[in-house]
């Protein structure tokens, strides 16, 4: 197994990240802080296009290439083929693609997780009142510890169930799903086989991946989180075998194929059927560049391997702190690790709030959520030792002086 690069080179790799010198940042499960280069990169399009066009033949041709040179990036990073790939917007519209582009039957089903993103709640919501679906929740969050999370959903499904949509990691605790396991759980279900669509916001540019081995038929992400891309550009994988069950909803230019007289004739033959019109293309190479950076600190095995013992470093010193609680009982693996403040067996959501916004004015970021109510620390294999020591001692600085204020003792919540 190669060893990981070594203190001396990530401290130099970090240097091309301006985000990254005057602060501890833990918040990449929100957004990743940008390369100088990948910056450069976009400024490099924006100056191009404006020099050469920025509408003509000569442009408009570039433009394609890049559209094509982007998709085979993400490809290669994922393990998919080229024509799987659709650029999108960010995770949401990755979503509702198939989301409004099944062909929905009054009393079908859909299953939900109660750990996925309120974007994809909503829309799954509004997908039921139009075309009065079914739609229920698989409470994972309860079990977390303790139940199995493919024999949950399968205790979920019903015969009338056309798609279930999970996270590959959960954005609120960081637990890695089985999803290997729940594809195929999925295609085996009968009297038909369930389609799987899976909100990958947290996956993508932390787990290695091969999608094509995974054969998840729906896998949505974005480039602006753990790959520190510019915001604004994402994809959605598509299985190959099921592209024509899926329709477009919005409908542009560059999804079509048209004939001399500029006239429909189809749609594209791959994944840019879905894709619309007009973007912001300099954001394309913003993203590559971004991607290819990474690879030069090590491989996708090696990123994950320093993010897996970043993230449990991480959690074993929480654990040591008595008044705080992580959401896991294992160190998860991935970079979220989410804990609670608790006082007399209860977590203390002020208390969240406050040590957010005292971390900050240290120069650390980390964010809170609401469900549940906690504070979410991220690893990366930017991140530094000492910069998980820094954050561990002002959690327990903090926790040590709002002691004596609370309304009873801080201790931890009984183990069961």
């Amino acid at each position: 197994m190669p060893t990981l690069p070594d203190h001396a080179t990530t401290q130099h790799h970090r240097q091309q990240f301006p985000a990254l010198g005057n602060k501890a940042y833990f918040n990449y499960g929100g957004q990743g802080p940008m390369a100088e280069s990948a910056l450069v990169a976009m400024r490099q399009t924006h100056d191009k296009i404006q020099r050469a066009g920025p509408f003509s033949n000569q442009i408009n041709g570039w433009l394609q290439a890049e559209g094509r040179l982007t998709r085979q990036a993400i490809a290669a990073e994922v393990g998919a083929p080229e024509a799987a790939i659709t650029l999108t917007e960010d995770v949401t519209v990755g979503c509702n693609i198939p989301l409004w582009g099944i062909d929905w039957q009054a009393g079908d089903h859909i299953l939900l997780t109660d750990c996925e993103h309120p974007g994809v709640i909503a829309a799954v919501q509004e997908l039921s009142r139009r075309y009065q679906l079914e739609v229920s929740i698989c409470r994972l969050l309860p079990e977390l510890n303790r139940g199995n999370p493919v024999e949950l959903i399968a205790a979920a499904l019903r015969p009338q169930t056309r798609l279930v949509v999970v996270s590959h990691i959960l954005w609120n605790t960081g637990q890695v799903l089985p999803l290997a396991e729940i594809v195929q759980l999925c295609h085996s279900h009968r009297p038909r086989p369930v389609w799987l669509l899976v909100d990958a916001a947290q996956s993508v540019g932390v787990l290695p991946l091969d999608l094509t081995a995974l054969q998840a038929d729906f896998y949505a992400f974005t480039g602006h989180k753990w790959w520190g891309g510019p915001a604004g550009l994402g994809g959605l994988y598509i299985r190959p075998e099921i592209l024509d069950e899926v329709h477009p909803t919005f409908i542009g230019w560059r999804g079509i194929q048209v004939d001399e007289a500029a006239q429909p004739t189809g749609w594209q033959p791959d994944g840019r059927r879905f894709e619309i019109a007009t973007s912001d293309y300099a954001l394309y190479g913003g993203l590559r560049t971004a991607i290819a950076l990474q690879n030069q600190w090590g491989s996708a095995d090696q990123r994950y391997r320093r993010i897996c013992q970043l993230s449990a470093d991480l959690w074993q010193r929480l654990q040591k702190i008595p008044q705080i609680a992580c959401l896991c009982d294992s160190p998860p693996a991935a970079g979220l690790v989410s804990f609670q403040i608790m006082a007399d067996g209860q977590p203390c959501p002020e208390r969240h709030n406050q040590l957010v916004k005292t971390l900050e004015d240290q120069g650390i970021f980390v964010r809170t959520l609401l469900f549940p109510h906690c504070v979410r620390a991220c690893v990366h294999y930017l991140t530094l030792e000492a910069e998980v020591d820094r954050l561990v001692s002002a959690i327990e600085q903090f926790v040590a002086q709002a002691a004596p204020h609370s309304p009873g003792s801080l201790h931890k919540a009984p183990a069961d």
